[in-house]
């Protein structure tokens, strides 16, 4: 007969997951299992349904306890000694192949399930002896499967108050070399988006998309999980930072929402959100961990943020959004490690239409944001082209040089400011005119409103004023150099002066040539 070897021990548990944090996923999706059947069945509220984990550093202790169903003392073996034999649905439930609640054995010295049944006396415990487990795996000795369980695995029952219902999992003494499994806060930051918790009350825009779940007919599963006695909540937020940690500051601010459906014909098979801002570039990672699209199933995060990245026109696209796909086709099935979708019809439409909502959609937008902050950054590349001349006009150039550099300089810069000019106007009258604003024309409006903030098309009207006077100027023959001021020279010496200072002007930067400049007046004036 043939025999299941221990390897397959071994891919289930300690070669499953590349991050050890992914335990708290899986214990997580399991209880959210077990509250929707209590809820269905009357053993628990919505209101007082709850994942509970606690972790103790000192201890190097962890347990994750829903309140749901229990599992029945009967079906307490064979239900937590089956592996990969589960009898939950696929489509239905958030897991079903029966092999996460074994991930824990990877990351401790021994595993603990307990559990109680609504109506029944008796807590049931199984105890695997992880270590015991791991020496097994790397010995030269063949095992199989069922020799390895019958060495590690423990069962006994104790008596428990008939009306106390839950499931507990503990991980006993985390190994060293899984020390993040301890790290309190690492844990929330994983598990705020990785988890089916509620969105924060902080991100303003959780209510609209509510409501577009509610306009498609779908649920967006929630439940109570708290670490440490803290809740966990969806921490997106509206502004978007960069720089140091310690020293941060807001570049951006998400303004609003957008949605997406898809579709098989008339069925849905996903949606998503995403947010809206003046994409002034790719978010920084460090300081936004909500950066980028997040796939999810039953509210369950499927691989990280950039399960979808490759699916945009290019490598840095998914990093300029914050957003969520929710997936509704039953026939879209995680894979074993949860960290993409199966290969199956339903996935290869699900990415064909992502792709291109993303390569016409979501990369036009963020590129046509960028036109936009350029049409206006023309304005004030003028704007500071005008002042700059005007101010050398009042203080006298190096030589004519300089002077016909800074005007050819104003003239380009002049070009560039009719050309982008026009196209703002024409963006301007079809915001103003349009009852209905598209996602870009939502992204132009902003940017339209940070510049006029800056009061740019008025400083712009003024610079197109101050031009006009100076080319009078030029005309008249008023045109002024600092030699001019230099009254202790005599001619000759001011003559050379001037052309030093020339030269200066053009190899040093121009700050450097200013106080050269400011220097030779103060000493020879």
């Amino acid at each position: 007969m043939a025999k299941i070897g221990k390897n397959i021990l071994e891919n289930l548990t300690t070669g499953m997951y590349s991050d050890s944090k992914v335990a708290y996923r899986e214990y997580v999706q399991n209880a959210c299992d077990q509250i929707d059947k209590a809820i269905d069945s009357g053993i628990v509220t919505p209101e007082l349904a709850e994942v509970t984990i606690f972790i103790d550093q000192k201890k190097r202790y962890v347990s994750i306890e829903d309140n749901a169903t229990g599992v029945r003392e009967k079906d307490f073996v064979a239900q937590l000694g089956d592996i990969a034999n589960s009898d939950k649905k696929i489509g239905v439930d958030k897991g079903f192949r029966g092999i996460g609640r074994l991930c824990g054995l990877a990351y401790c010295r021994t595993l603990v399930f307990t559990t109680s049944y609504a109506g029944e006396a008796v807590a049931s415990r199984m105890s695997f002896d992880a270590k015991l487990m791991r020496e097994m795996l790397i010995s030269d000795k063949k095992y199989t499967v069922d020799e390895i369980l019958d060495a590690i695995v423990t069962t006994e029952t104790d008596t428990e108050e008939k009306d106390k219902h839950y499931f507990k999992v503990e991980l006993i003494d985390i190994n060293h070399e899984n020390t993040d499994l301890l790290d309190t806060a690492g844990v929330r930051d994983y598990l705020s988006f990785v988890a089916p918790v509620p969105y924060t009350n902080k991100f303003l825009y959780r209510r609209d998309i509510y409501g577009h779940a509610k306009k498609l007919g779908f649920t967006i599963d929630e439940y109570k999980v708290t670490v440490n006695g803290a809740q966990l909540f969806k921490e997106y937020k509206t502004r978007l930072y960069e720089g140091a940690d310690n020293a941060r500051k807001i570049y951006d601010n998400v303004f609003g929402v957008e949605f997406k459906d898809f579709y098989d014909g008339k069925t849905l098979i996903a949606w998503a959100w995403y947010g809206l801002c003046r994409f002034e570039k790719a978010i920084p990672k460090a300081l936004n961990p909500m950066y980028g699209f997040r796939l999810r199933q039953g509210n369950i995060q499927i691989g990280d943020n950039t399960a979808v990245a490759s699916l945009f026109k290019e490598d840095r696209g998914n990093s300029y959004y914050i957003g969520e796909i929710f997936a509704v086709d039953k026939n879209l099935i995680p894979n074993s490690q949860r960290n993409y979708f199966n290969e199956t019809p339903a996935r290869i439409n699900l990415e064909e239409q992502l792709r291109v909502f993303f390569y016409d959609e979501l990369h036009r937008l963020y590129h046509v944001a960028n036109e936009t902050k350029n049409h206006y950054r023309k304005l004030e590349a003028y704007n500071d082209a005008v002042a700059k001349l005007q101010e050398k006009h009042a203080k006298g150039f190096v030589d004519k040089k300089e002077q016909s550099r800074m005007e050819a300089t104003v003239e380009d810069a002049r070009k560039k400011k009719d050309a982008a000019k026009k196209k703002l106007e024409k963006t301007v009258e079809t915001l103003t005119t349009s009852n209905t604003l598209t996602p870009e024309q939502r992204v132009q409006k902003e940017i339209q409103y940070k510049f006029e903030n800056k009061n740019v098309s008025s400083a712009t009207q003024k610079a197109e004023k101050k031009e006009t006077e100076i080319v009078e100027q030029k005309e008249e023959k008023k045109s002024k150099y600092f030699t001019d001021n230099l009254s202790k020279l005599d001619k000759s010496k001011r003559k050379l002066v001037g052309q030093i200072m020339g030269i200066v002007s053009q190899i040093a930067p121009e700050n450097i040539a200013e106080e050269i400049q400011a220097a030779i007046e103060k000493e020879f004036r």
